[in-house]
């Protein structure tokens, strides 16, 4: 396959996914009006970990021994916590501004590489920063009309990228599979804390929401791999914006809801922000392997 088709494919694979994930978002939303937050989180994590299970059996218990536990707690934790945020954002705002709140997570990446790891912020990655900090300030919207959920999606957005710099720091030793694995167990073990005073017996109608969140999160997940494993995140990480436009325009259709003029300006500045990041990311890795162009273009 060459460049050009690498690019192509990768970029129908994030579309693909960027479209299940604002659809699941939908689901979650017609969840949550049955049932509590705490219950959509588990099943999402118990699905989750039932489709791993054909791994656990193929490898063995080799697939769980780790020098890195203390990582995946971090990571789990961060992780579920992330997941609550973010599930509580599709339930109770407008799908559009929920999609944004996930668009945030490029900005604060670098930050918590910098204040972890001590990993160095670039004069344009600061610039993306301080252009998505006033993106991120116009749909919070201070004042009177103070959005408290969006907070919390940023709150949330922060726990996501903790775990993703962990995922980062873990990858130098620890397989994909056993993170994902340990993420699985983890979450599952956490999420069903809540049910002890959480649990609402679901009726067919919700089994089936439940079941369609977990098979779209796995689904999510398997586009995702696959188009960051067609072409590099530099050159197709830009369609994972495409979320915006879907949440608005589900949003639109389904229940009639419109962006405010401070949600389109600040999902513009957040999506520049964005851009620039990644140009940062190619600039980085430009740098840091000059003649190796042909893995930096795939």
């Amino acid at each position: 396959m060459d460049y050009k088709q690498s690019i192509i494919r990768g970029a129908i694979f994030l579309i693909a996914a960027e479209l299940v994930l604002t659809m699941n978002g939908v689901i979650i939303r017609l969840a949550s009006d049955g049932l509590p937050n705490e219950m959509i989180v588990f099943f999402r994590n118990l699905f989750g970990l039932l489709s791993l299970t054909p791994v656990f059996l193929h490898q063995g218990r080799a697939i769980i021994q780790t020098e890195k536990l203390h990582l995946h707690l971090v990571r789990g934790f961060c992780g579920i916590a992330a997941m609550y945020s973010f599930f509580f954002v599709f339930a109770n705002i407008e799908l559009g501004n929920a999609m944004l709140v996930k668009a945030t997570i490029p900005i604060f990446i670098p930050i918590i590489a910098f204040t972890w790891l001590k990993e160095r912020i670039s004069l344009l990655a600061r610039l993306a920063i301080a252009i998505g900090f006033c993106g991120v300030f116009l749909i919070l919207k201070p004042g009177s009309d103070f959005n408290w959920v969006m907070l919390i999606g940023l709150i949330g957005t922060t726990f996501a990228s903790i775990a993703m710099v962990t995922i980062r720091k873990l990858s130098a030793t620890e397989p994909a599979v056993r993170t994902v694995l340990y993420f699985a167990i983890i979450a599952c073990l956490i999420s069903v804390i809540p049910l002890t005073w959480a649990w609402k017996t679901p009726t067919i109608k919700e089994w089936l929401l439940l079941i369609g969140v977990g098979i779209a999160s796995t689904v999510v997940q398997l586009l995702t791999t696959r188009g960051y494993a067609s072409a590099p995140a530099s050159q197709v990480g830009i369609f994972s914006y495409s979320s915006v436009i879907f949440g608005a325009l589900i949003g639109w259709l389904f229940w009639n809801e419109l962006l405010d003029v401070n949600s389109l300006i600040g999902g513009v500045f957040i999506t520049g922000a964005g851009i620039l990041t990644l140009r940062d990311s190619r600039r980085r890795l430009l740098k840091e392997h000059p003649n190796n162009k042909i893995s930096v273009k795939r």
